[in-house]
């Protein structure tokens, strides 16, 4: 199937628990490269994301970001390392014995020892977890949905502009393969007229013809032909069916990029090199524009 690999989602949901907004965009990559920012409160759905998104995605680079606000402040738990304050506070009577401090530890002191106090956000009751969680991840698959589509209808228009490119390459072939077989055949007439003019001195002609014919043997190119019409046909298949197919086409124009090359060292005949050349300008313009299918 011809989708881009390219394109934008952007989706906010507000209910009485917050406000949840997802925003995916998708570049080209010759792999997946998932990217996924997430607020602390909810790090531990990253895997979950990256699996619902990986259903959807096959190839690109998708920069994915999640916005949360909750209207009901999160509850914080402040622990006092108490190990660390007995050490601490048998350190400072020490000094203070010895005439190297004096006074008390001031709670401003604790503060600035970041060894002292943990804080953090007490763990949510775990159905409202639950539920945001869910929400979440439905509204992270409606966003991927709306990105799909957007990649389908850019995909049609990479479909229509490649298949125009690649019916043009396959009519030059179709022009190439009929100035091959005529230019092979002027060359055995050449051949045969010149061994003609010569067959005084050949002293065999028989053997002679036999290289003359194995000589415009050499320039011909059906097997080339059938391979890159085999291709094209290849390519259709791969354009109709569901799965992403821009790797596969990709290798497909390294192969008819070949087969071209093939031909042009091979054949002989007028306008060959020039039809050579328009069709390798052909391709090269195919393989750009396969860089964007996913």
């Amino acid at each position: 199937m011809i989708k881009s690999m390219t394109g934008f989602a952007s989706l906010t949901r507000e209910d009485e628990a917050g406000t949840v907004a997802v925003t995916i965009r998708a570049l080209n990559h010759r792999y997946l490269d998932l990217q996924v920012r997430l607020p602390s409160a909810v790090a531990g759905l990253e895997s979950r994301i990256r699996a619902i998104v990986q259903r959807h995605v096959a190839r690109g680079r998708i920069e994915f970001n999640l916005g949360l606000q909750l209207r009901r402040a999160p509850a914080i738990e402040v622990e006092l390392n108490e190990e660390f304050g007995a050490a601490l506070g048998a350190a400072l009577d020490t000094a203070r014995d010895r005439g190297l401090v004096s006074g008390t530890l001031a709670p401003g002191d604790l503060l600035r020892l970041p060894q002292a106090l943990t804080i953090r956000e007490r763990q949510a009751d775990p159905d409202e977890a639950a539920g945001l969680e869910a929400r979440i991840e439905a509204l992270v698959d409606e966003a991927l949905g709306q990105l799909d589509a957007m990649r389908v209808r850019e995909g049609e228009h990479l479909r229509a502009d490649l298949d125009h490119h690649r019916d043009g390459v396959a009519d030059l072939v179709e022009q190439l393969a009929r100035a091959a077989d005529e230019g092979r055949g002027e060359l055995e007439a050449r051949l045969r007229e010149r061994v003609r003019q010569m067959a005084a001195d050949l002293a065999d002609p028989a053997l002679v013809a036999q290289e003359i014919v194995k000589l415009a043997a050499r320039s011909d190119i059906s097997e080339e032909i059938a391979r890159f019409r085999a291709h094209v046909a290849h390519w259709r298949a791969l354009a109709g069916s569901a799965e992403p197919c821009g790797r596969k086409l990709d290798f497909l124009l390294q192969e008819m990029n070949r087969e071209v090359n093939t031909m042009g060292s091979k054949a002989d005949g007028l306008r060959v090199s020039e039809m050579v050349i328009a069709a390798k300008a052909g391709l090269e313009r195919l393989r750009e524009q396969v860089q964007n299918v996913e």
